[in-house]
């Protein structure tokens, strides 16, 4: 099978350095097959701290210890590889990116958030159809082994809601629940499918409740938490039974689960996320973070 060629831009997250061991080291107990890292664009926001301070170290990983080539600029890497990742941490790149990566012809995967706003989601899908590129976006949280135990343990009892809680940490950059908050709508959104009518949040100084109502009468809950607690998890309901999970109970890393998705993906298999939910995801965050300002319902 031919080793997939993947062309990396944004090397400012610790996702770069896990994905590139997951993709390079054979030996790594979860190692994902298929497919490698070859060359990168470094990228970085210079007024995003987080970004800005941490691209060198990540690039110079990236190069010398695995092996990947360093490119000057985005459009270098066309014609170097099958597929692109874009990994930027910062959301607002993330469209201009793409906009240019759209025209090459290959498939996409944008890191979270796919942006931060529900008009560039919707822009990023219309330029995805427009070429027809294949793009996906997930947080990794998504596909963690515990919560899919849970997803899976239903069988074809539909799911009737769902509440679901971890951090919720906020950046100027990537504004409100786009940073953090992502990775528990995501969960609600696996658990729920896409179809969310309106929104209402509560934030206090520590702690936030996301309601999200559903078209068909469904309710689902997210709730956030600055206080320290860093776990993952939810609870699961269908009409006979409830089911709990901690994320943190599952051995496999979640970015090798994530992997196992997308480089399957990228050789042209099923949808990771189908675009018309990805873009609610951040429909669902931007209403929440309008209903935050002044604790209303807001719809999608």
């Amino acid at each position: 099978m031919k080793t997939y060629r993947i062309g990396m831009a944004g090397l400012d997250t610790s996702h770069v350095p896990a994905f590139a061991t997951l993709l390079h080291d054979s030996s790594h107990q979860y190692h994902v097959p298929g497919a490698r890292i070859v060359a990168a664009f470094p990228g970085g926001s210079p007024d995003f701290a987080l970004s800005a301070d941490r691209v060198g170290a990540f690039t110079d990983e990236l190069r010398d210890k695995h092996g990947v080539e360093i490119v000057a600029s985005l459009s270098e890497l066309r014609g170097k590889c099958d597929a692109v990742m874009l990994e930027s941490i910062d959301g607002r790149v993330h469209l201009p990116q793409f906009r240019e990566v759209a025209q090459w012809g290959v498939p996409v995967f944008i890191d979270k958030p796919l942006t931060i706003s529900r008009d560039e989601a919707q822009e990023i899908a219309k330029i995805a159809a427009d070429n027809q590129v294949r793009f996906a976006s997930a947080s990794a949280i998504r596909f963690a082994e515990a919560f899919q135990e849970a997803l899976s343990c239903g069988g074809d009892e539909p799911v009737t809601g769902g509440d679901f809680y971890g951090p919720m940490q906020t950046v100027e950059k990537c504004p409100g629940y786009f940073w953090y908050g992502i990775h528990s709508v995501e969960m609600l959104f696996a658990a729920m499918g896409a179809g969310c009518r309106e929104v209402l949040a509560v934030r206090e100084e520590m702690h936030d409740l996301i309601l999200g109502r559903w078209s068909d009468g469904r309710i689902g809950t997210v709730r956030g938490n600055r206080a320290g607690n860093r776990a993952f998890g939810g609870v699961i309901h269908r009409a006979t039974s409830s089911r709990s999970f901690d994320v943190s109970t599952g051995a496999k890393p979640y970015y090798a689960s994530l992997l196992e998705r997308v480089i399957p993906f990228f050789r042209g298999g099923s949808e990771v996320v189908s675009p018309a939910e990805m873009v609610e995801v951040i429909a669902f965050l931007d209403a929440a973070n309008r209903s935050a300002a002044n604790r209303e319902w807001v719809a999608l």
